[in-house]
């Protein structure tokens, strides 16, 4: 039963992540600002320029005002007074654009009228000295009210050159603190990414890592390993649904491996029942067909000839199974002599052209730098004798089988046997050395051939296998290390041993 408290494995990854683009958005929102703020200050700032230069540009008007009355005044006489009211000196353009930058800021339009309002009293003066001719009486008036116009307007561009500096201080204020908040942003995206690849690997990578570690421990038949994860999220709940399916399936091979093994001990029992009344069955039917229960014509010899080739089969197929049983109890006893190539090959090719019809060539490459390697010599000819009965059967007539013997790795051997037969389907070749599996032209065998030369050669510890691809024939090879496992091939009684076969 499932708890009712189920948990996200990925929780605080994904608040994490959630955190991290909340931090993300509240950055560009704060971007967003600081650029509107920078783009109004550099605005402000503009505009403080335009000002303090229109100020400038005012200033220099009110000096060539200036100057100009006094040249004129000087060339033309008392007689010939200037009419300023027919020209507009450059001040009243500057002092326009001026008023019009200004519009919003009462304090700095009070200080243009009171500007304006000094400019025009000192017109009104120049046009009474123009006017009366007299030099002496308004000197002092106009140069009061000269003085008092150049001082306010540089009162004005002072002001505007403080708040110029105040603006462009507030500039650098906002670039410094989105430098900083840049910055700040960076090493929090760093941390949130180290913590973020920190939590994936303790919350995914490690489980999955022991889940891995796990699997292969069952794999290899370790069953009863169990997945120690008590979380309550998504992979401590799989590991609870995998623990649970490895029990199962632990129960269910245990019990299939029972009943296996008392099958096979029923084999093994059937097996050696059987065998004695069928050599007995041979012996009677020899001799009776040699006459020695009366005179016997050629057709009951023909009778007793198919009984007997019959019992004989059966008795193979008997031997076989007690072997196979020997081998799969581990109580098989093998040979430890050193294994002589040229005279076992020269055994099994003998024999198959002694039991076989077929027309074949053979060729043997044994190479000439073999180590020596210890064996069951008899049990590794029953290996040979079998694949060279196989490379037989699917061979066209006239065709050629090739043996091969060569070095293998570090003190092994590799044997090899290759025919130009039909060849094996890449999906029959995985199954061809399993238990009554039969392979290509073995219809009406008993599929055991294949497993026993297996079971023998990993007695001998070794291995077997196949190399093949259909319409070009197969290649059946297995290796043979220089010694038997856990038999020392050196010591003289360890070679006698186990040289005599059980019932």
């Amino acid at each position: 039963m499932h708890s009712s408290r189920k948990g996200n494995f990925l929780t605080p990854l994904h608040t994490s992540v959630f955190v991290l683009v909340l931090f993300l958005f509240g950055q560009q929102v704060f971007n967003l600002l600081i650029a509107h703020l920078n783009y109004e200050a550099c605005d402000r700032v503009t505009h403080a320029l335009l000002v303090e230069r229109e100020g400038e540009n005012l200033l220099n008007a009110v000096i060539d005002n200036e100057e100009k009355g006094l040249l004129e005044n000087s060339i033309q006489g008392r007689t010939n007074p200037i009419n300023y009211g027919d020209k507009k000196p450059s001040f009243h353009n500057s002092f326009n654009d001026l008023y019009n930058l200004v519009q919003d800021n009462p304090a700095q339009i009070k200080q243009l009228d009171k500007i304006k309002y000094i400019y025009n009293q000192w017109q009104k003066e120049l046009k009474q000295k123009a006017h009366s001719g007299s030099v002496s009486n308004s000197a002092l008036a106009k140069r009061t009210l000269s003085d008092s116009l150049y001082n306010e307007i540089k009162k004005f561009i002072q002001r505007e050159e403080m708040l110029l500096r105040v603006r462009k201080n507030y500039v650098e204020y906002l670039n410094h603190i989105n430098t900083a908040i840049n910055i700040f942003s960076t090493l929090i995206i760093l941390l949130g990414a180290i913590l973020n690849l920190q939590l994936l690997y303790r919350r995914v990578k490690l489980p999955l890592n022991k889940l891995t570690q796990v699997c292969e421990l069952w794999q290899a038949g370790q069953m009863e390993v169990q997945l120690c994860h008590s979380s309550i999220d998504e992979i401590g709940q799989l590991a609870g649904v995998l623990n649970a399916m490895a029990d199962k399936t632990r129960h269910r091979q245990e019990s299939i491996e029972g009943r296996n093994q008392q099958l096979e001990d029923m084999i093994s029992a059937l097996s050696h029942d059987l065998r004695i009344p069928l050599l007995a069955t041979r012996n009677t039917l020899d001799c009776m067909s040699r006459g020695a229960f009366g005179p016997v014509n050629d057709t009951w010899k023909e009778v007793f000839e198919e009984y007997r080739e019959a019992n004989e089969d059966l008795l193979k197929l008997v031997e076989l199974l007690l072997d196979i049983s020997r081998y799969e109890a581990r109580s098989a006893c093998l040979a430890c002599d050193i294994l002589n190539w040229e005279k076992i090959l020269v055994k099994v090719i003998g024999q198959v052209k002694a039991t076989s019809k077929r027309e074949l060539a053979f060729f043997c490459k044994i190479s000439q730098f073999l180590p020596t390697v210890y064996g069951d010599e008899l049990e590794i000819q029953r290996v040979l004798q079998n694949l060279l009965d196989n490379a037989v059967r699917v061979s066209k007539p006239k065709g050629e089988i090739v043996f091969e013997i060569t070095p293998f790795k570090e003190d092994q051997v590799k044997i090899s046997v290759r025919d130009y037969g039909s060849g094996i389907a890449p999906q029959a070749q995985e199954k061809l050395f399993h238990r009554f599996i039969q392979g290509r032209g073995h219809r009406g065998r008993s599929g055991l051939g294949l497993y026993l030369c297996r079971q023998i050669i990993e007695a001998h510890g070794g291995i077997i296998g196949v190399e093949s691809s259909l319409g070009e024939g197969s290649t059946f090879w297995f290796t043979l290390p220089s010694a038997i496992n856990n038999v020392d091939c050196n010591d003289e009684q360890n070679i006698t041993r186990c040289s005599k076969n059980d019932d």
